[in-house]
Parts: structure tokens; C-alpha cells; sequence
């Protein structure tokens, strides 16, 4: 191990270390550390403002933080230090993948196109960077072939397989939105990063998001790490939670450990901080009068 890196314990895929991030005179992220256990679903959650994003693309590779150190563990054992790697290199050797708020599919593709652009990558190296690829010989073929399979069990997963050879654009909502946690998948990815996946999805869209999220983790052993404003959708498949406010952790532990944290309460409520002892003792007369 060189002395670069840094120790992290065996389960441990995500080591965040007093991560902060300035923009001019903002502090957008503030001393902020956690960490991701291999094979957990971990949400990030807080306010509007809170910096969530912002941890996001410090994380991806799209900031570089202003402090803090981000070491991620594969489970070959081989360590990265993600604020020091471009984004392609944490996205190609690291092996995080992301989507995002926005939808960014290629709508004029099909849905089976979709999901082999993102093996681009190992297509180009399978054809040698040469015309081999183009007339489909040597490894090349292969590799196609093993590219098509893994699409179609990604399609499967998330219950696209019926639209694989319609434009990506013509899917309803929430299946784009499946499309694209399908289309991330296709890389690999060791970690797997969701900013907002269940924006603007219904109940039953949520229900499905949902269950596509729990098959990932356990067939696939990629642990995620996801944005979320839908409390529904974080406590029902979460193992770990992270809440910030202003760019500070102020809570950190199971659904159940922080959905009963006052200062969660606080936060959510948008009480100010003197007022906080007084959300704590409301919860506590609360819980004394419901025994």
C-alpha cells in the first residue's frame, strides 16, 4: 500500500474524509465525512441547499473539492483516490457510474442501443481500435456478442426487454428512468450513484424503482449510493443514512435511527437552530405520552 492510501476496513467501498468544497465565498460543503459499506444501499439526504450534488460530483469526478480526501476500495483490494482522478478515469478504472436529475438518454437510439453505448469502451478495445470492429471479425465479435447478452439481462432487470427496439425517447417517464439505471449497470460499476431517481415518479413507478434498486444489490453485489427526496423510497430500501444541512452532517445511522433524530425533524421542518431544543423536547413528550 502506497502512502497514499489510506486504511479502510475490509466492507468499507467508500471512505469520504473531511470533504469540503468553496465556491468563491460559499462554503457549499463543510468538513463533511462518511462512509458507504460494501453492498449497502446508502442514501444522502437533506434539504434543498443542503449539498447534496455537490458531495455527488466531488465524488464523480465533476468538482475537485477545495479539501478532504474520497478512497474508494474495490474488491480486488487495488484503492483509489477519487479527488485526485478525472472524471473519465474514476468512471473507466475506479468503476463508478451515475445518473442523474436530469434524464440524459440518446432518445433518438433504441433502448438497446442505449445500453450498448455504454460499453463503447470495451467494444473499441475488443476491435483493436481498428477496422475489425466495423466488419465484425476477430475478438471483436465476441465481445459484441457478450455486450448484447449483458444488455438484455439489464433490459430484463428492469422490465424493458419488450421495448428494447423502440426509441428510448418514447418511454413513459419512470422507464427512462429505469433505462438509464439499466444503462449505468452496463459498465460494471462497483459503485453505482442515483441523484434523484424517484423524481417525478408515482407511487406504483416508485414501487417498481424500488424493487429494480433491492435486485441490484443483491444479484449483482454493486453497492449504491443515492440522492433522494422521497422519504418513502429511502426508508423502505435504505441500510444507511446520511442527512446534511448547509454542507454538515447532522445525522448518520439507520432509517430508523434518523427519521427519529430531532435534528432530522428540525431540518426537514426548517427550524431555526435556537428552536431545535425545543423540536427535541416536543418529540420527547411525544414519545413519553404514547407508552
Amino acid at each position: 500500500m502506497s502512502p497514499q492510501e489510506t486504511n479502510m476496513t475490509s466492507d468499507t467501498l467508500l471512505k469520504v474524509e473531511h470533504l469540503s468544497m468553496k465556491f468563491g465565498g460559499l462554503m457549499a460543503i463543510n468538513d463533511f465525512s462518511f462512509e458507504a459499506k460494501r453492498g449497502d444501499i446508502t442514501a444522502l439526504i437533506g434539504p434543498n441547499g443542503a449539498g447534496k450534488t455537490t458531495v455527488f460530483n466531488c465524488i464523480t469526478g465533476f468538482y475537485k473539492p477545495t479539501m478532504g480526501m474520497i478512497t474508494l476500495k474495490q474488491k480486488s483490494g487495488k484503492e483509489f483516490l477519487l479527488e485526485r482522478l478525472p472524471d473519465f478515469r474514476i468512471t473507466k478504472e475506479a468503476r463508478v457510474a451515475r445518473t442523474f436529475q436530469n434524464i440524459r438518454l440518446f432518445s433518438g437510439l433504441t433502448v438497446l442501443e442505449n445500453l450498448l453505448v455504454a460499453q463503447h469502451n470495451k467494444l473499441m478495445k475488443a476491435s483493436g481500435y481498428t477496422v475489425m470492429g466495423l466488419v465484425g471479425i476477430g475478438p471483436y465479435r465476441a465481445e459484441a456478442k457478450n455486450a448484447i447478452e449483458l444488455a438484455r439481462h439489464w433490459l430484463e432487470k428492469a422490465d424493458l426487454i419488450d421495448r428494447a427496439d423502440d426509441p428510448a425517447g418514447d418511454l413513459p417517464y419512470g422507464a427512462q428512468r429505469r433505462l438509464e439505471i439499466a444503462r449505468a449497470m452496463c459498465t460494471e460499476p462497483e459503485l453505482l450513484c442515483l441523484d434523484e431517481p424517484a423524481a417525478g415518479l408515482n407511487p406504483r413507478e416508485s414501487a417498481v424503482l424500488n424493487a429494480l434498486l433491492r435486485s441490484i444489490r443483491a444479484d449483482s453485489g454493486t453497492s449504491i449510493l443515492l440522492i433522494e427526496h422521497d422519504m418513502s423510497v429511502v426508508m423502505e430500501i435504505s441500510d444507511h443514512v446520511v442527512v446534511l444541512e448547509y454542507g454538515q452532517k447532522i445525522s448518520d445511522g439507520t432509517p430508523d435511527d434518523v427519521k427519529q433524530d430531532p435534528r432530522v425533524i428540525a431540518a426537514y421542518l426548517g427550524v431555526e437552530d435556537e428552536e431545535v431544543e425545543e423540536v427535541i423536547a416536543a418529540v420527547e413528550n411525544l414519545e413519553g405520552g404514547s407508552h
